[in-house]
């Protein structure tokens, strides 16, 4: 299951880079954001009303509350360095570097979540990498 919603996550973030390039024509990169952000939080609320998970926001320890916030803080960078690349950048050349997150997920997940590398994911990154800067030259 946990591969269809990858798949579905992929075409949902190539949606999201053509519609963004799209609206944010004339409109300043840190409000675009700023709208996504909203149209976002209201969507993921409305799935845990939804689902019925309020509840469990009691059960949150510190140590993941901690890791929650950063990780939000993180994306709220990441969102808006993006939006401000593909107001001035084309999508075709700003995509692929932001898609060297997953080069860097992995080097990260290697040295501070100790997951296993292998010859697999060594190449998979070369790849990905030589992929990416083929792809912006």
């Amino acid at each position: 299951m946990w591969l269809i919603f990858a798949l579905l996550s992929a075409v949902f973030a190539a949606l999201t880079s053509i519609l963004a390039k799209i609206g944010i024509e004339g409109v300043n990169s840190n409000l675009a954001t700023a709208i996504r952000t909203v149209v976002v939080v209201l969507l993921a609320w409305g799935m845990v009303f939804l689902t019925d998970t309020q509840g469990g926001i009691t059960n949150i320890s510190r140590k993941s509350w901690i890791f929650l916030i950063l990780s939000g803080l993180a994306t709220g960078a990441s969102w808006l360095c993006y939006y401000k690349a593909l107001q001035i950048g084309e999508a075709s050349k700003v995509v692929p570097i932001d898609k060297l997150s997953v080069v860097i997920t992995l080097i990260l997940a290697f040295v501070f979540l100790h997951e296993k590398v292998t010859i697999k994911s060594v190449i998979g990154c070369v790849l990905i990498g030589a992929g990416t800067l083929f792809m912006v030259l």
